[in-house]
């Protein structure tokens, strides 16, 4: 299906741009929240006459976007989970976690702007972008943790994810001293 594009879609086109995209994601995504209409002869002429005034929103909407990415890049979230003692997470965090955490530090973010590649799973912190507008795209780090405390020693540089492994040598000299101690006083009755 064509479709003349309202606003910048990623990956697929400008504001005005008659782009074909396939039936079923013209008419779920892009016709059904109103960055494109059909591509037909009247919905041209009607986009050549907002033409002007989509273009002039579209650029107050990118520097407001602008504005808020100057005050959220680089800020840092926390969201405290249950982890196991490798520092695996019993659940994930989702763009829906990081959403409510950013709206408790003041920022109105929707889920639909924080992009990940794959949920979280481990503690630690994770570079996560946020896309204010199809144009601008600022970065923030979540700070996975199992308490507040672990938070802020990850935050100031310090691993908290690791498990300290005996070697067999230490295994060894405790095991044998153990033996010892038992042999000793077996050999006493």
């Amino acid at each position: 299906m064509e479709v003349i594009l309202m606003e910048r879609v990623a990956k697929l086109g400008q504001i005005g741009d008659v782009v074909r995209v396939k039936d079923g994601y013209a008419r779920n995504f892009l016709l059904a929240t109103g960055k494109a209409l059909r591509a037909t002869e009247a919905n041209k002429a009607r986009f050549e006459g907002q033409r002007a005034q989509l273009e002039a929103r579209n650029l107050e909407l990118k520097s407001e976007a602008e504005r808020v990415a100057e005050k959220l890049n680089g800020q840092s979230f926390v969201i405290v989970r249950q982890a196991g003692e490798t520092g695996h997470l019993y659940g994930s965090v989702s763009p829906r976690d990081i959403a409510e955490a950013a709206s408790a530090g003041g920022f109105a973010l929707n889920r639909n702007q924080i992009v990940l590649a794959a949920p979280i799973k481990t503690i630690g912190l994770v570079e996560a972008p946020v896309h204010l507008h199809p144009e601008v795209v600022a970065a923030i780090t979540i700070n996975v943790a199992r308490s507040l405390a672990e938070a802020e020693r990850q935050a100031a540089g310090e691993e908290v994810n690791t498990v300290e492994e005996a070697t067999m040598d230490d295994l060894g000299l405790e095991v044998g001293a153990a033996l010892a101690d038992a042999g000793g006083s077996l050999g006493d009755r």
